[in-house]
């Protein structure tokens, strides 16, 4: 059973906005060495089992895809620092950073910003953190032994269960989107609506 307070506060969450860019930037500590992480951050065999399956030239210059998902280009990569993908669009940049923490702990900081956002201000962080917290839960589970050998990440990002945990998580984020100042209520409140629609159907404000 996953315990959705302790792997929704074990995530620091921030949203900033410099003029039409928003940024989501969340960092999460994980117990396995940089070197173990970036493997299971970057080998498509071992991205299937906590994520989704990704295909492509895995290599600065080349592209990829995840199924059903976003795509992109690789324009920077670092091993086992760093790397920066386009994510669904030019507009749209992904970088993540692999930082050496306590013992053999690696703190993980997840960069998301969009020129673009789909959502006012910092109201469009409601349409990717979420999404966001539901892969480090993932990554989590999988880093930690908990996700059985033959688990369908798919199939459990739709469970009840994982569910809950994104109705939660998108609450969070509300509360990070309103903390940093970046949009009006109103703006947030419909853009929580919508979030709310995609991540937890059933839930409401």
């Amino acid at each position: 059973m996953i315990d959705i307070l302790e792997h929704l506060n074990a995530v620091q969450r921030e949203v900033s906005r410099t003029g039409e860019t928003v940024t989501v930037l969340m960092r999460r500590s994980y117990q396995a060495e940089p070197a173990e992480l970036w493997d299971a951050l970057t080998d498509p065999e071992r991205m299937r089992r906590w994520f989704m399956p990704v295909t492509g030239e895995l290599r600065v210059g080349g592209t990829f895809q995840l199924q059903g998902n976003a795509g992109g280009e690789i324009l920077e990569c670092e091993p086992p620092r760093r790397f920066k993908v386009t994510f669904g669009g030019p507009n749209s940049l992904l970088e993540l950073r692999l930082l050496p923490g306590a013992g053999s702990s690696t703190e993980l900081e997840l960069e998301h910003s969009m020129s673009e956002a789909p959502a006012p201000g910092g109201a469009g962080a409601l349409w990717v953190g979420p999404g966001w917290d539901g892969g480090l839960l993932g990554l989590a589970l999988y880093v930690t032994g908990e996700l059985p050998a033959d688990a369908d990440p798919v199939q459990m990002a739709n469970s009840p269960e994982v569910i809950s945990y994104n109705e939660q998580s998108v609450r969070v984020w509300i509360e990070a989107v309103r903390s940093s100042g970046t949009t009006s209520e109103a703006d947030l409140t419909e853009a929580a609506k919508t979030s709310l629609a995609q991540f937890a159907p059933d839930a409401t404000l």
